[in-house]
């Protein structure tokens, strides 16, 4: 059990920094592997997301709060999307990618804009 929870909070990526996009035109995801790239946030901030796949894929922002994972974004099978989301409160969030069995190639971009203080 512990060694399941230690996998879901780690993050494959360097955290990102305000206000620098990070842009990614090619990941190719293994079938069934997973990416995930995560960032501290608070209320207030904006996290900006888009992608794109090759492959229906399941998409995530998540955060962990005691031994629950909690993701209040989901679309599943999906090939795009895009949208702002709005933390309620401060706590690490991760946006994570889940490839299917023919795995996927994604490009994606996300911008975190901080609460104006």
């Amino acid at each position: 059990m512990a060694m399941l929870a230690a996998g879901f909070g780690a993050c494959a990526a360097p955290a990102l920094q305000p206000g620098e996009p990070r842009a990614v035109d090619r990941l190719v995801i293994a079938p069934y592997a997973r990416h995930e790239t995560c960032a501290q946030l608070t209320a207030g901030d904006r996290l900006d997301y888009r992608y794109e796949s090759s492959d229906a894929l399941d998409f995530e922002i998540h955060y962990r709060e005691d031994a629950a994972v909690l993701s209040p974004i989901v679309r599943e099978q999906s090939t795009s999307d895009s949208g702002i989301f709005e933390p309620r409160a401060t706590r690490e969030y991760c946006l994570a990618w889940q490839a299917g069995a023919p795995g996927a190639i994604i490009a994606y971009r996300i911008l975190l804009r901080r609460a104006a203080r």
